[in-house]
């Protein structure tokens, strides 16, 4: 009898351990779950994925929620445009997908942001205009079909300069308002990528996409604090992206990281038959990121533009710290200076050329469409300037209005003798001078302040702490612009009213890599980069 008493205890201890084992086993799970994604890198999130201490889901609701907190309302960042309602339902079955088949690339489950001149099915492109507030394209441009390949999500298009220019108003459309520095809620966050910058900063996503013309990917990441690469014309695709200027456009990675930025550049880029200035780009495609060398700096030959010095103080003193601690890494410096013309290339070069290549590529790019929206420039306009428009909340702004009236009025200029003698003398020229400064000084680079002077005030706020002596804080973006070469901006420092200043790193053709394993050194022997105050972790 005792015997069957003993068995029976027995019993009821195997039968009270096995009902522990699942409150075990869920409380693991729960802490497995309490990966934070706050300020972490791609590298980051994909080792959380791997090890279930996170899903793609839980990613995608954790930015929905801080979307939620800060883009609308609190500090009101205003850099989203249009949530991807997908979004979700994708990352679900991506979650599956993991656990039946494996990661497709260290970008399965991870989300990004899109400018909205990027097309993506089932959300419209609206560039920032009103005016395409109703065009759904059939087709994922090239790039974000790349990255969606890879398994990335896009959960949200981002605001921009309306049809991504500025005249002023640097962040801000009819279709999105203004977009806010989430470091400082009295300066704006450049143009025209502002929308991807500042929502990649916040923590929105983990990184971003943006199309550089003039100086729109670097400027945006220098005044938020982010890395953001121009890559040579011709290694990303610009098809299913409205265009501003083909013979300037280019697209490009925004991320908190200079491993973030390589990682996503070497999963956009590559050659797109629907994109002719692509077609040797899978010859020069690298892993940027599996190079990285963070001791570059140790033997590098560094040229320094000096003609982009003198708008702000606080500027120059943040780049030339950034130069001292370079010379103290072993990296010889040698100043270097421009022609008149290349000092300045807006008026000569940007300007004339982008005049006279809008109206055509962008009446090609509406015809893309399907039927019923706007298909040529000057209905656009019209509708811009209909009564409904002018009178919103956000109407156009004035002066990028005009700016369309000109591109109508100089659409024939596409055909003149100015216009062929910038293409095919002018830009080859730039390109020549800055091969023969960089070959004579046996150059791996040259840096400058990535914009002459800080984050500006918002069009619509005075802030009398913004001080800028420059003529044209962006010109030396022009460069790159103009030649088509590659640049790289990294931060390095932030002035006192809060906002980051960023250094550049320009290179001739197909020279990211160099560029990368340079912005990298700099970044891992500076940490420059802070996380931005008005958009902080909402876990306690």
């Amino acid at each position: 009898m005792r015997k069957k008493y003993i068995n029976f205890k027995a019993l009821l201890a195997i039968l009270l351990v096995f009902s522990i084992l699942p409150w075990n086993h869920a409380n693991a799970e729960i802490a497995k779950s309490t990966f934070d994604p706050f300020e972490k890198s791609i590298d980051e999130v994909t080792k959380a994925l791997d090890t279930k201490q996170i899903t793609s889901e839980e990613l995608v609701e954790y930015y929905l929620k801080r979307i939620e907190a800060f883009d609308k309302q609190g500090p009101v960042i205003n850099s989203i445009i249009t949530v991807n309602n997908r979004a979700l339902e994708t990352a679900k079955a991506l979650d599956t997908e993991r656990k039946s088949k494996g990661p497709r690339s260290k970008l399965h489950g991870i989300p990004f942001v899109v400018k909205d001149n990027f097309d993506v099915v089932g959300m419209a492109t609206t560039a920032g205009a009103v005016a395409l507030k109703n065009e759904y394209p059939t087709k994922n441009s090239f790039t974000v079909q790349k990255l969606i390949d890879a398994g990335a999500i896009v959960i949200a298009k981002t605001n921009m300069s309306e049809l991504a220019a500025s005249y002023g108003r640097l962040g801000y459309s009819s279709m999105g308002g203004l977009t806010i520095n989430p470091y400082n809620l009295n300066r704006d966050a450049s143009g025209s990528s502002s929308g991807s910058a500042a929502a990649v900063a916040a923590n929105f996503a983990v990184f971003g996409l943006g199309t550089d013309t003039s100086g729109s990917v670097r400027g945006p990441a220098n005044v938020t604090g982010l890395v953001g690469i121009r890559p040579t014309m011709g290694l990303t695709s610009r098809s299913g992206v409205v265009p501003s200027s083909l013979s300037l456009d280019v697209t490009g990675p925004l991320a908190r990281s200079v491993n973030d930025a390589s990682l996503v550049l070497t999963a956009m880029a590559g050659t797109d038959k629907a994109d002719y200035a692509t077609k040797s780009a899978n010859r020069h495609v690298q892993d940027y990121a599996k190079a990285l060398n963070a001791s570059s700096l140790k033997h590098a030959r560094i040229g320094v533009a000096t003609d982009f010095f003198g708008g702000n103080d606080e500027v120059d003193a943040i780049t030339n710290q950034a130069i001292a601690k370079m010379k103290s890494m072993g990296t010889e410096v040698v100043p270097v200076t421009f022609s008149k013309q290349t000092k300045y290339l807006w008026t000569p070069v940007l300007g004339p050329v982008g005049d006279a290549e809008f109206k055509i590529q962008f009446e090609k790019y509406l015809r893309s469409l399907p039927v019923g929206g706007p298909k040529t420039l000057q209905e656009v306009i019209d509708i811009s300037e209909s009564p409904e428009v002018l009178n919103s909340a956000t109407p156009v702004n004035p002066a990028r209005l005009e700016g369309l009236k000109t591109a109508l009025a100089k659409a024939d200029t596409l055909y003149s003798k100015e216009y062929k003698e910038i293409v095919k003398k002018e830009m080859p020229q730039t390109r020549k001078e800055i091969e023969k400064i960089m070959k004579k000084n046996n150059l791996d680079a040259i840096v400058f302040p990535t914009m002459a002077c800080p984050a500006s005030n918002r069009f619509d706020k005075e802030d009398p702490t913004y001080v800028c002596n420059a003529y044209d804080t962006y010109t030396a973006s022009y460069v790159a612009s103009a030649t088509g070469f590659p640049e790289v901006t990294v931060p390095a420092g932030t002035v006192e009213e809060g906002v980051p200043v960023g250094i550049s790193f320009l290179g001739t053709a197909y020279s990211e890599q160099t560029l990368l394993n340079l912005a990298y050194s700099f970044e891992q022997a500076t940490k420059a980069r802070t996380a931005p105050v008005h958009t902080p972790n909402l876990r306690p």
